[in-house]
């Protein structure tokens, strides 16, 4: 393992930064030690939460939670996932090689994904986690986590992205089936103007390109992503639970959900970029904390994150090995939190009902959260109120 410099705006000065092996990836993370503790002189380990970022983020975006959850007693690590940040590939990524279009896509596979997440809590010393916390695509990371691994992972809480389960097992007649995903985009296609679903939009060859070289620039593009998809942009008070799969009720979400099909993302989210005054009065992602991450995604690409959505729209490597575990649920403590501004929580119709009722066998109704005032980068939009929950929770397991 090596250190890593970080001098990040933003960046408490507790978290440091280092690279560790991690099975085949020299994975990068960021760490907060308790107080009274520190890697070097601890006798008794604090108890351990793992971070899991999502699309398109990096271990850096837990930047406003990790001082004061750590302050409370623990430790707590926020790994860069694979093809993210500075977590790097050991045999197939040297330096200046980013990953591409081209790439074999199995290190991508949800399983794989989620032992990496394994790996990472032994090759930190450690049995046992008290809770694995996931946002947006990092929710089903660490839901599989607890779901497979209940005897390591003690809790687990999911953000923004509601998790409806492991797949069904395949029958004569549903063997060759299109994923859901693919079956919605091809709807969408016959709507008048034609639509097309994001997960389909990042999943196809030119996507990586369009979003590394839009007309406005990669800030400029970054900035209005975060915009629309958080509480700031005000037509996100609309965010409601969907009455189904119908396209039409699929295309009432924003575009950077249901996409103009004929318009790359940056082309169908540019009318909507902030204005300069709204630039500044941002306070949960000034200029400096955006620019780190455009500084990290010039240096990688996206890439890394469209190969986990690729994934995702190939039952082959997304599924098939994930049947073993049908039917089966969430049996450890689980929470969900999510922003009251964000559509990402509805995105898939029923979804929060079949994780509260089907899939968790213990979500306790105060532990389903929606923060008011917060768009889809909650833990970034209204830190306190996310480590307050995240606290309470954790506290019920009595771990410390």
């Amino acid at each position: 393992m090596s250190d890593v410099t970080n001098n990040l705006p933003g960046l408490p000065s507790n978290v440091t930064s280092r690279i560790i092996a991690v099975s085949d990836l020299d994975m990068h993370i960021l760490e907060a030690w308790p107080p009274t503790s520190s890697e070097q002189t601890t006798t008794s380990k604090p108890p351990l939460l793992v971070l899991l970022h999502g699309f398109p983020e990096i271990a850096y975006s837990w930047r406003k939670v990790m001082e004061p959850l750590a302050a409370s007693g623990y430790l707590v690590i926020a790994p860069d996932q694979r093809g993210f940040g500075q977590t790097k590939e050991r045999d197939r990524q040297p330096p200046g090689r980013t990953i591409t279009y081209e790439d074999d896509l199995s290190p991508f596979r949800m399983l794989n994904l989620t032992a990496d997440i394994a790996a990472l809590v032994y090759a930190l010393g450690y049995t046992s986690v008290a809770a694995v916390i996931g946002h947006d695509f990092g929710s089903p990371v660490a839901a599989h986590c607890a779901l497979i691994r209940p005897d390591v992972f003690r809790s687990v809480v999911m953000m923004s992205a509601p998790f409806t389960g492991p797949p069904g097992l395949s029958t004569p007649a549903t063997a060759n089936a299109k994923p859901l995903i693919q079956q919605v985009d091809e709807m969408l296609a016959n709507l008048d103007p034609p639509r097309k679903h994001y997960t389909m939009y990042f999943s196809s060859p030119q996507a990586n390109a369009d979003m590394m070289g839009p007309p406005q620039g990669l800030h400029a593009f970054l900035r209005t992503y975060y915009h629309v998809k958080s509480a700031d942009w005000k037509t996100n008070n609309g965010a409601r639970p969907l009455g189904g799969f119908s396209p039409a009720v699929i295309a009432s979400m924003p575009y950077y959900y249901i996409m103009p099909r004929s318009q790359t993302m940056p082309e169908c989210l540019a009318p909507s970029a902030p204005s300069a005054e709204e630039v500044q009065s941002n306070t949960w992602l000034p200029d400096d904390e955006l620019a780190v991450y455009t500084s990290q995604y010039t240096a990688t690409g996206f890439q890394g994150g469209f190969n986990w959505y690729r994934c995702q729209t190939d039952p082959n490597r997304w599924a098939k090995d994930l049947q073993v575990f049908a039917g089966k649920q969430i049996e450890v403590p689980a929470m969900f939190i999510g922003g009251a501004q964000d559509w990402g929580v509805y995105q898939i119709p029923g979804a929060v009902e079949t994780m509260r009722t089907k899939v968790c066998k213990n979500m306790e109704e105060e532990d389903f959260v929606l923060v008011d005032g917060a768009g889809h980068w909650v833990q970034q939009e209204k830190p306190e109120v996310v480590v307050r929950h995240l606290l309470r929770f954790v506290r019920k397991l009595d771990v410390l």
